[in-house]
């Protein structure tokens, strides 16, 4: 337990820092904050009595930035700069991070955190960010991958791998994985244009049609459903809208997706089961990506069918 702590707080900050922890607990409510220097908080002894804490009912947190010098509190004034980009997921949690690893809007993350089953929080360990840019891109993180858009305040605290996640009974062992060791700047965040891609794990198109009226994408999506009702084979169809669309950054992915999407909405219109949509998406794509990652981007995409046709519905 303290080694995967301590080694995820040497990940995080640089030797000579200031972090914030924080420990609260929930019955009886309390909450306690420490501001310490990065190598107290390594120190065994230190990480022994967050141990004890923690196996007594105190959840244990950090600050996701460091704090500067001499600072008392752990507010935005007293943020020393930004060193990480986060986004919370809590609902959908497999499929968002299954679509959070495909998309090309995003470098890879520097850490995924399993905090409770289906809820995660990711992490990007960054350079080159203001306070402003950092807000404005963690806002288009939430949008953009089904987050939480209150998670955006420089101050945020994370989880700490390592410890237990006490809300639950039997406790839960908060995980984690390192896809990527770089060091991410703003340029290689393109999510300036998010509203015009199909990043979107959830929305989707549904939420393309609703805000692009007559666009690009609208036409799209009317085309695609017109020749898969026509009985056009969804290889070929792929193929012919990502030539369309070769403005897009990565045209074959939204393509992909467009026609997939329209796809399962046409299978559940027409009464198949959504396991049954499920399996076809699976065997479409199940030559072009790894089995787990496949079939969490079925069961999103099938989902996201069904939540536009409960919409046209309640509409």
């Amino acid at each position: 337990m303290s080694r995967i702590a301590k080694d995820f707080l040497a990940r995080c900050f640089a030797p000579g820092e200031t972090i914030a922890l924080l420990l609260r607990r929930e019955n009886p409510a309390s909450t306690q904050q420490r501001i310490v220097s990065l190598e107290s908080a390594l120190a065994s002894r230190y990480l022994a009595w967050l141990a004890h804490e923690n196996s007594t009912g105190a959840n244990i947190y950090v600050a996701a930035n460091p704090l500067r010098p001499g600072s008392r509190k752990r507010t935005k004034e007293s943020i020393a700069c930004i060193r990480h980009l986060y986004i919370d997921i809590d609902i959908d949690g497999e499929a968002r991070i299954a679509a959070l690893r495909a998309s090309d809007a995003i470098p890879a993350p520097s850490a995924i955190l399993s905090t409770s089953p289906g809820k995660y929080q990711v992490l990007w360990h960054v350079d080159g960010f203001d306070f402003e840019r950092q807000e404005a891109t963690l806002k288009l993180l939430a949008l953009a991958f089904g987050g939480d858009p209150a998670c955006t305040d420089c101050n945020r605290v994370l989880r700490i791998p390592g410890f237990l996640n006490c809300k639950y009974s039997p406790a839960h062992s908060v995980a984690v994985e390192y896809p990527c060791d770089s060091t991410w700047n703003p340029a290689d965040f393109h999510l300036d244009n998010v509203t015009s891609n199909a990043v979107l794990p959830l929305r989707g198109i549904a939420w393309l049609i609703r805000s692009e009226k007559h666009s690009h994408s609208e036409r799209d999506w009317a085309w695609v459903l017109g020749e898969l009702s026509l009985g056009m084979d969804a290889g070929k169809l792929t193929q012919a809208l990502a030539s369309r669309r070769a403005d897009k950054s990565n045209p074959l992915y939204y393509a992909q997706r467009t026609v997939d999407v329209a796809s399962a909405r046409l299978l559940l219109l027409e009464g198949a089961h959504i396991d049954a949509v499920i399996t076809m998406l699976e065997v479409r794509r199940g030559y072009e990506l790894p089995t787990a990652l496949c079939s969490a981007r079925a069961r999103e995409i099938a989902t996201t069918a069904q939540r536009m046709i409960a919409r046209t519905k309640i509409a």
